[in-house]
């Protein structure tokens, strides 16, 4: 019994003990919860201050921010937030701006188009800056919005400026499949000529296309009037249209080409080499001629009678080289920026300079012909044209025929150093077309042909010294 008392006492003394025990660590919990708050509540003043100081920088930034009007183009790619013509930090900043509502949101905010601005629109910037992006979207040459997954392994070109652009970015190994045309072009395309062909780019063959298994498909912009890939090609390829033929949206095309290839150093070095021709060369120095001075130019496409319309690659050549489009403003009948004129016309307009464009093939002018004899024939049957006679640039000689690759592909610049040379001889008798186009060959096509050997691609030749 006195155990038991004893045994009663000692649990009391223990419950007691833990019960003080249990007290103790409330109070302790207690004090370490005080503590806590007492901690952040001196920590949110700095907290606040360090949020506001990010707030301030991003904010300071906004002044140094580039944009579309500063620029001669906009880059279309989702992530070029600031809207100017490339994607850097100055972009991620802009985001940044937008969700502080310290800027307004421009369309291009929206990086991985998913419809919304939000920190993921900065980290998708940010990996496409890396170059570590697992998708682009960009918007093609038709104002279609377009997103590819990357990295783009296999493509399918099916016209021969686009595939001349994928080499100038080096990046035609990634090329499974070629059009027909392409095909043909074996001594511009020594390489590429030799893979598998689709058919006509106007009407490639699905099923081939299909199983070259690729994960785009290039194409050219004015195509999209008859071969209905956007609904024959299964959504899983992403279809990309260009024009890569027109001058005035050459850099901004290239640029976009190369963000999609993972070559941006490889575009970035070619636009370079193309504006200082055509800014720094060729619009600086035609720039100084008033306009009742410029040349009246009439520009017949490759089609007899048909003539090129303000928004085509004849026409962004002429203006390039100083020349004034009589044709410009004539309405322009179907999709395509050309319309068919009669001879009364043009010799009511009197053009100071005719160039006509040739569809070139072999015996004709381009890279497999050497002799020039055919476009001399081709150009005095076009000065003896019924009415013809009495034009002021038949008069004169100033008729002039022109390769269309020159004109309508990204080697645009060089008809457009040609024709500045025609149009304004002594404004450029220091400048040699011919060493310019050596020069593209070499170092963008990576091509050993000698044009001192062989090719023939305008008619009259050029002079020596002139």
């Amino acid at each position: 019994m006195c155990r038991m008392r004893e045994r009663e006492g000692i649990d009391d003394v223990l419950g007691g003990e833990k019960k003080e025990k249990m007290k103790t660590k409330k109070v302790v919990l207690m004090e370490i919860a005080i503590v806590l708050c007492l901690v952040l509540l001196v920590a949110l003043p700095a907290i606040a201050a360090e949020q506001n100081q990010e707030m301030q920088k991003v904010s300071a930034s906004a002044s140094t921010i580039t944009t579309a009007s500063e620029c001669d183009f906009v880059l279309g790619i989702y992530g070029n937030a600031n809207e100017d013509d490339t994607i850097d930090m100055r972009d991620v900043t802009y985001i940044k701006l937008v969700i502080f509502g310290k800027k307004p949101e421009t369309e291009f905010c929206d990086a991985n188009y998913d419809g919304r601005v939000s920190m993921l629109d900065v980290v998708q910037t940010k990996l496409i800056i890396v170059g570590k992006e697992g998708k682009i979207t960009i918007v093609d040459s038709v104002g279609r919005n377009v997103t590819i997954d990357k990295p783009v392994r296999r493509i399918v070109v099916l016209t021969y400026p686009v595939a001349e652009a994928v080499k100038i970015v080096k990046a035609e190994r990634g090329v499974c499949g070629i059009s027909r045309d392409i095909r043909g072009r074996k001594t511009f395309f020594p390489e590429l000529s030799k893979l598998p062909s689709v058919g006509e780019a106007s009407n490639p063959d699905i099923e081939k296309i299909l199983q070259l298994n690729p994960n785009a498909v290039f194409t050219g912009r004015l195509l999209g009037i008859s071969d209905g890939l956007e609904e024959r090609l299964p959504a899983a390829i992403a279809l990309v249209r260009w024009d890569m033929g027109r001058l005035e949206m050459m850099t901004n095309n290239i640029k976009k080409l190369g963000y999609i290839l993972d070559a941006e150093e490889e575009a970035e070095a070619f636009c370079d080499f193309y504006r200082n021709y055509i800014d720094g060369i060729v619009k600086a120095r035609v720039a100084k001629i008033p306009d009742d001075e410029k040349k009246r130019v009439f520009i017949e496409h490759f089609r007899d009678y048909y003539t090129f319309l303000k928004g085509s690659a004849g026409h962004e050549v002429c203006e390039a080289a100083g020349g004034i489009n009589i044709a410009a403003e004539l309405p322009q009948m179907t999709e395509r920026p050309i319309v068919e004129i009669d001879t009364e016309w043009l010799v009511g307009e009197n053009p100071d300079v005719i160039v006509k464009t040739v569809s070139c093939k072999p015996g004709l002018c381009g890279y497999e012909t050497d002799d020039p004899k055919e476009l001399k024939k081709l150009r005095e049957e076009l000065m003896n044209r019924n009415g013809w006679k009495v034009i002021t640039a038949v008069t004169t000689g100033q008729v002039y025929l022109i390769d269309h690759d020159l004109v309508g592909s990204t080697a645009n610049f060089i008809g457009a150093i040609y024709m500045a040379k025609w149009f304004y001889p002594e404004l450029f008798r220091d400048i040699d077309p011919k060493v310019i186009h050596q020069e593209y060959l070499t170092r963008f096509q990576r091509l050993d042909y000698n044009l001192d050997e062989h090719g023939v691609f305008v008619y009259p030749p050029l002079t020596e010294g002139v």
